[in-house]
Formats: structure tokens, sequence, C-alpha cells
């Protein structure tokens, strides 16, 4: 895999590791009892731990308690021995299950964690005009919102991005993650007071590809070397899911989702839509964008700090000033307006899409369109009707047999299905 100029190095002891070895010892015992027979060099990779200095240390402790017997070996050294839970081994593991259901690669320990996020985000990162120009190039805009946006990138600080609808502030959103450019690690899971809580979320993770040259040797096996993350929430998130989400029959912890955002982005999409005010929300976070801390609790009722460390983008068709007061939006330094493109803007998208797809373009058929329905009806222009529409355009042709095109006859017929439908005439 890629190096990281901050990728935690191989831990070479179980104290190296920043977990108790009881902990390692219950850990490994679930492994066992879940997977049954076994070798140290099979378990060793699933708790993506290195046998010398770790397992091996491990396996010793299991063996001189008798939760294990040897079965014989597979190679050569003691790490292909294979060996199975005693009556002793398996009445350890089903108590340590019964603590905690957690079976998966080893966690890192809290202190460990705080101190890599905020390695990676004081990783210098180059961006500037060029970096933007450079991933928001399929997107039509005004150079002014290319002007305001840079700044709030490089920054990596919260941003409003605010809009009237239709105009691609999610879209914009998703360019803008990809000026931050490298990458990160991600833990699988962080541990703290014994309480595991899962980081690593395959749905928004992406991990680096593998290097062929062993790069990635002597890197830690518990972190996952990833882009940048890009989350996004919308309209589905609540108060609830700013804090750890614990599973009470397995007692595990999931991280909430700006603790998984953390050295990417998170997109608050819709912002204002949400089930819970947008005061409420805000005031949740108030204090975290303004320290780049936050707050978590366990059942327990222990209290610790975890590091906010991403791009939060707030994307909204409302007016800000309307959903927060003056104390919030001082909180939030960056504030861009996505506005209407104008009508040399919206025949440049007609053009892009039609090259896309094959389409002649004709300046003629965006004449009639904007003479005959947006003047007509005083309709402001949106980025998103070219695309709609010439979909539209494309089905009635494929509908009637014929070739797809963009002309007046057809934009009459999916202008007549669009604005009808979507806006009400």
């Amino acid at each position: 895999m890629p190096a990281l100029g901050f990728a935690p190095p191989e831990p070479r002891s179980i104290e190296e590791t920043g977990l108790t070895q009881a902990f390692l010892v219950s850990l490994t015992l679930k492994h066992l009892y879940a997977e049954g027979l076994d070798s140290g060099l099979q378990l060793s990779r699933a708790l993506h731990l290195p046998w010398g200095g770790v397992m091996d240390q491990v396996f010793d402790f299991l063996a001189q308690e008798q939760f294990v017997e040897l079965r014989g070996g597979k190679g050569f050294g003691r790490a292909s021995v294979t060996f199975s839970l005693t009556m002793k081994g398996r009445e350890a593991a089903r108590e340590a299950m019964a603590r905690s259901g957690y079976a998966g690669p080893a966690p890192v320990p809290l202190a460990q964690y705080t101190a890599q996020v905020i390695a990676q985000s004081t990783e210098p990162r180059r961006i500037d005009r060029a970096a933007i120009e450079a991933v928001t190039s399929h997107l039509v805009l005004e150079p002014e919102v290319l002007d305001a946006l840079g700044p709030a990138v490089a920054s990596a600080r919260a941003l409003f991005l605010f809009g009237d609808p239709g105009n691609g502030k999610t879209a914009l959103a998703e360019a803008l993650s990809q000026a931050q450019g490298g990458a990160v690690a991600i833990p699988y899971a962080v541990e703290i007071d014994g309480q595991v809580i899962v980081v690593y979320d395959h749905a928004w993770h992406v991990p680096l590809e593998p290097a062929a040259d062993g790069a990635g040797d002597g890197i830690d096996q518990r972190w996952v070397p990833c882009r940048r993350p890009f989350l996004v929430v919308g309209g589905e998130l609540t108060l609830d899911m700013l804090d750890l989400a614990h599973n009470r029959l397995s007692n595990v912890y999931e991280a909430p989702c700006h603790m998984k955002a953390n050295g990417g982005m998170l997109l608050v999409d819709d912002f204002g839509r949400q089930r819970v005010e947008a005061r409420a929300m805000l005031n949740r976070w108030i204090i975290p964008l303004e320290k780049r801390v936050d707050l978590l609790a366990l059942q327990t009722g222990r209290k610790f700090e975890v590091p906010m460390e991403e791009f939060i983008v707030f994307s909204t068709n409302l007016d800000p000033q309307s959903l927060v007061d003056e104390a919030f939006l001082r909180r939030i330094k960056y504030k861009v307006h996505l506005p209407d493109p104008d009508e040399g803007g919206f025949r440049e998208i007609f053009r892009r899409l039609c090259a896309a797809q094959g389409i002649r373009y004709d300046d003629r058929a965006i004449d009639w369109l904007m003479e005959n329905e947006y003047r007509v009806h005083n309709r402001p222009l949106r980025a998103c009707h070219p695309r709609d529409l010439l979909q539209i355009a494309s089905d009635i042709a494929a509908f009637m047999g014929r070739e797809p095109a963009l002309s007046a006859g057809l934009l009459d017929q999916a202008r007549g299905l669009y604005f009808a439908a979507v806006h009400g005439g």
C-alpha cells in the first residue's frame, strides 16, 4: 500500500499497541471461539497485529493459563502451530463475549487515534486556484464563486453553501472534497476504557490500492490507508446521530458521522430540512466547530474528547440568517452563495451535456426554449434544467423510435412534462 507521511509504525510489543495484555487476551479468545481451530499466523492476520513481540506473547499467556491446547503444525515456527480452545478457554471466551461482542481487528487506543488525526490535519496541503479549477472543471461556475470557495477549502473550516435548489450545491461540495487530495489512515476501531468504538465504514471509507513494491510494510495494520473521506448526511440527520451509537446486545459502539469524517469532508445536505430544528442541531455543534473537538460519552457516563478535524459544509436552499442566529454565523467564517446560471452559463451546460451524450448541439433550439418558456413565464434559470430537459427529450425520442436530438419540438414536449409536474405550470 502507498506510504503515508504520518502512517503509524507497526507496534513491536504489547506496550506499543497501547492496549493491555488482558484486552488482547479477551479479543484473541473471542476470535478463537468464533473461528475454532486456527494458527498463530492466521489469528495474527485477523487481529491485524504482528506475531513477533505481540501475538506470540499473548499465546504464551493463553498456553500458560491452559486456555488453549496445541494440535500440531502446518510448517516451521511457532506461528504455524495450530491450536484450539480448552473447556477453560471456551468458558473464558464466553465471558469475554458477554462483556463485549466485538471480535474484529484490534482497535487503537483513543490517545493514538487523537494523535494520528491531528498529525494528518497538519500535513501540508497546497490548495490554490488551479487546484479548485481542476476539480470543478466539469461544472459551470462564475469566477467570483471560485474566488470565494478557494480560501474556504484551503482553511478546511466550516462553510455555508447556499442558493436556490437545482444549482448543483451537492455536486459542487463533492467536487471540492477532491481538492483536499492526499490520503489518511483510518482505524478499524478505537478503544477507551476497554470499550470499542467502530470507526472504519465500508460505506464511506475508500481504501487505497495496495502497492506491489511492499511500500506498506512496517505500517500498523490496525489502520487502513484511505482516500480522504467524504460523508454525506441529509434530511435523515438527527441529534442522536451526532453521538455514539450503542448496540445493547453486543455492547459495541459505532462512531458518529463527524468522527468518521475526520481528515476529510462532512456534507450536511439540505440543511434546515432535517426532522430536528436547525438551531438545535447547530447548538449541538457550536462549541465543537470553534474548538475543533467534540465531547462524547460512553454508557458508563465516561466522557471523552475526540478531534473534529474535517471540512464541514452546510448546504441549504434556505437563507442562512433564517436558520441560525448571529452567534453561530460568526463561527462559520465562510458563506458562499451559488447563484442561478446566467444565460451564457445555461447554454454552456447544454453544450457540455450534448457533447457527453453524442447529441448535436443546436443554439436555435435554446433560443426557442428561452423565448417560449423562460421569458414568457419569467422562469428562473436553474443549473439542473438542461440535464433534466435533455433526459426527458431523449426518453421521448427513444419512445418514438427516433435518435435523440436537441430540437424545438422535443424540448416543447419535454418542458410541458417537466415544468407542469415540478413547478405547477
